[in-house]
């Protein structure tokens, strides 16, 4: 009877490590696709600027680089704001919502925040609704 080779020994995947610091990524309340939406508003006037899609590395980036990164769900790649267009986001300040399913991004915007041009992504957008009374 011959011997059989041995099998070939199946390499283990390193361990993945999670880039935010750990009470972050405990917090963080993620989609299905590891996502979490993020608030874009400028620091200084409050304007809602935008929304992007974060996943752990993204913020991760925005955290620790001063600028936004988001994750495209469409390219299924990182972007950075202003990479092409030079309408850069400046970070200052990041903030997760008390269910930890969102984030709000306070910036400093360079430009028009909205990939048509326009200051934010609500611009002109307004839709017609029966408003409450004034408080």
């Amino acid at each position: 009877m011959s011997e059989q080779p041995a099998p070939a020994p199946v390499p283990v995947p390193a361990p993945t490590s999670n880039p935010l610091p750990p009470e972050v990524a405990a917090a963080l309340k993620r989609d299905s696709a590891g996502l979490v939406a993020a608030v874009v508003q400028q620091f200084d006037t409050n304007e809602v600027l935008m929304l992007g899609w974060m996943d752990d590395e993204a913020l991760h980036r925005t955290m620790t680089s001063g600028r936004v990164t988001f994750y495209s769900r469409s390219r299924q790649e990182y972007w950075r704001k202003g990479d092409t267009s030079g309408h850069v986001q400046w970070v200052k300040s990041v903030a997760m919502d008390c269910d930890g399913d969102a984030l709000l991004v306070r910036v400093d915007q360079v430009g028009a925040a909205c990939h048509t041009g326009t200051r934010t992504c609500f611009d002109g957008r307004e839709l017609d609704v029966r408003t409450g009374p004034a408080s």
